[in-house]
């Protein structure tokens, strides 16, 4: 099949077809993206980067993690959340301890410093994730999120 090809009632609608406006992927991008960038200069001015913020959100929730965990919740590649833990180790925001069930894994604790920074930007973090969802109702962002959870285990690689 060409691109002059019409398109059959099997194939998948091109995303022209759809719209960026329609294209929930792009939507979600954006979002992130808008979140993100409405959090860079207060993190910037406590000295954190994206990864390093989501590294001790998620730590602030979960600790003492394995780093590949982290990873996933953390949504960053494994290879710029090692550089952004040896900066958090450094800065004495997180703690590395062997795993006594592993000998080849290493878990991640957010220390006292670590939650303080975390706490401090979290009341920004919570301000800006209010203003998502301006002008919507409780049981419709409690359907959006459960739709958002359905989504993840739809295509989540791993069982957490």
């Amino acid at each position: 099949m060409n691109d002059l090809t019409p398109q059959t009632e099997t194939e998948a609608p091109r995303l022209g077809e759809i719209g960026l406006n329609n294209f929930a992927p792009y939507l979600m991008n954006r979002i992130m993206g808008r979140y993100n960038n409405s959090l860079r200069a207060e993190m910037a001015a406590m000295g954190l980067t994206t990864p390093k913020m989501r590294a001790l959100a998620v730590l602030a929730v979960i600790d003492g993690i394995q780093i590949r965990q982290l990873a996933v919740y953390a949504v960053t590649e494994q290879s710029t959340l090692s550089r952004a833990l040896d900066a958090l180790v450094s800065e004495g925001l997180i703690s590395r301890t062997p795993d006594p069930n592993d000998s080849r894994a290493t878990r991640i604790h957010i220390t006292a410093a670590g939650r303080g920074a975390f706490e401090r930007l979290w009341p920004r973090m919570s301000e800006t994730y209010a203003q998502m969802f301006q002008g919507i109702d409780d049981e419709e962002k409690r359907a959006f999120v459960r739709t958002l959870q359905t989504i993840l285990g739809n295509i989540r690689k791993h069982d957490f």
